[in-house]
């Protein structure tokens, strides 16, 4: 079992993605001592949608170009509309996404978030759940996907949507704290 306060997350993100879902995981992890990055191609800050307009910004700590997968003990992918679709499409991101997969390492993915593991390549033969109106997708990509509030399976973490933020961060901060899954490990 890893020391929560010894560990060292990346979010990584773009403009658009859902402010609840980037907060409320962040600050759940900082009150447990975790040392967060927000990473993202986009240099300087990041804006928030809230549900039906722009919200706030967030510093980026780090650019995605500067960011290393080994420097990090887990991944969290907020969702939104926009955000995932602009990283599904960045090449670098999804390399990224890859090597924290390929690690075992935890990595959390909410709502519009599995989009970009889709695209990455790392959902096949994985028990999941999205945003409803993803579940094609995955299942397309080879997902079993399901209707439940959080999912975890080897370290892989999902929930459908900001109603299930409570279930989501405790069952991620679960998981990181069981640090590497190695069944996972490629």
């Amino acid at each position: 079992m890893e020391k929560l306060n010894q560990l060292k997350v990346a979010i990584l993100t773009e403009n658009g993605f859902e402010q609840s879902e980037l907060t409320s995981p962040k600050q759940a992890m900082e009150e447990k001592g975790i040392r967060v990055d927000v990473i993202s191609p986009r240099e300087g800050e990041v804006k928030a949608w809230d549900k039906d307009n722009w919200g706030i910004t967030v510093k980026v700590d780090k650019l995605l170009s500067e960011a290393r997968a080994e420097d990090y003990d887990g991944l969290f992918l907020p969702g939104g509309v926009m955000n995932p679709d602009k990283l599904r499409q960045n090449k670098d991101a999804l390399e990224f996404v890859r090597r924290f997969h390929e690690s075992g390492k935890p990595i959390g993915a909410i709502c519009h978030g599995p989009q970009v593991l889709i695209d990455a390549e790392v959902v096949r033969g994985r028990e999941m759940t999205s945003y409803p109106a993803l579940r094609t997708d995955l299942v397309n990509a080879g997902a079993n996907w399901v209707d439940r509030e959080v999912v975890t399976d080897q370290g892989l973490v999902t929930s459908r949507s900001p109603a299930d933020l409570e279930a989501f961060n405790s069952k991620f901060l679960e998981e990181l704290g069981e640090g590497i899954h190695q069944e996972r490990i490629v």
